[in-house]
C-alpha cells in the first residue's frame, strides 16, 4: 500500500486521501456514532433491574406478614366452596322449598359458566308459594352459607291469587379446583422411562 501511495501524483494522493476521509466519516456515522447512546441505555436498564431487584426482595422478606394477612381476610369473608361441592347445589334448593312448604317446584336443566379462578353454576326453577313462603325461601336460601343468590325472579299473581307464580333463576359460585402444572408431571414420567428401560 506504501509504495502504491509513493508512485502517486500530488493530485492523486489528494485524491486518495479525500476518498479515505470520507469513506471513514461513512463507516463511524453509520456503524459507531448510532451506538453512542448504548452505555446510556444499558445504564438506564441496569439501574432499572437493581431497582427492581430491591423491590422483589423486599417483598419476599415481607412474605409472613402476606400470608397473616391473607388468613386475617380469609378469616372475615364468606368461604367459597370447592368445585366438588356444584352437586350441592340442587340438594340445597331442594330441602329449601320443602322446608318453607312449597310444594310443586319444576326444574330446567342447570348450566355452568366459568372463568379462570370461579364456576358459577345456573338453575332455573318454576314454583308456585304464598307470598310468605315465597319470602321465606328466598331469604332463607341467600342467608345461608350455601352462595345461593338470586340472578333474575319473574312473578304473576295466579287465576284466584292466592299464590304467586314464579319464575327463578339462581345461581351459585365454587372455587375452580387448581390444575397440575404440566411439567410437575415430567420428572414422574421420566422416572418411569428409566425404570422400564432396565
Amino acid at each position: 500500500m506504501k509504495k502504491y501511495f509513493v508512485h502517486l501524483r500530488p493530485m492523486e494522493r489528494r485524491l486518495a486521501v479525500g476518498v479515505l476521509v470520507v469513506v471513514i466519516i461513512v463507516l463511524n456515522a453509520w456503524l459507531i456514532w448510532p451506538h453512542f447512546s448504548d452505555w446510556g441505555d444499558l445504564r438506564h436498564r441496569l439501574d432499572g433491574a437493581r431497582q427492581k431487584l430491591t423491590r422483589y426482595q423486599t417483598t419476599i422478606t415481607q412474605r409472613t406478614n402476606y400470608e397473616a394477612q391473607v388468613k386475617n381476610l380469609e378469616g372475615e369473608g364468606e368461604f367459597v366452596a370447592p368445585e366438588d361441592q356444584a352437586i350441592n347445589f340442587m340438594r340445597t334448593i331442594q330441602a329449601q322449598s320443602a322446608a318453607s312448604g312449597i310444594n310443586g317446584v319444576s326444574y330446567s336443566r342447570s348450566t355452568m359458566v366459568t372463568n379462570e379462578f370461579f364456576v358459577e353454576q345456573r338453575q332455573n326453577i318454576t314454583l308456585a308459594a304464598t307470598d310468605e313462603q315465597l319470602v321465606d325461601f328466598l331469604y332463607k336460601l341467600g342467608s345461608g352459607p350455601s352462595m345461593v343468590r338470586v340472578l333474575d325472579l319473574e312473578l304473576q299473581p295466579d287465576g284466584p291469587r292466592q299464590h304467586l307464580n314464579a319464575n327463578i333463576r339462581l345461581v351459585a359460585s365454587y372455587q375452580k379446583n387448581p390444575t397440575a402444572p404440566a411439567h410437575a408431571a415430567a420428572p414422574a414420567d421420566s422416572k418411569l422411562l428409566t425404570k422400564t428401560a432396565k
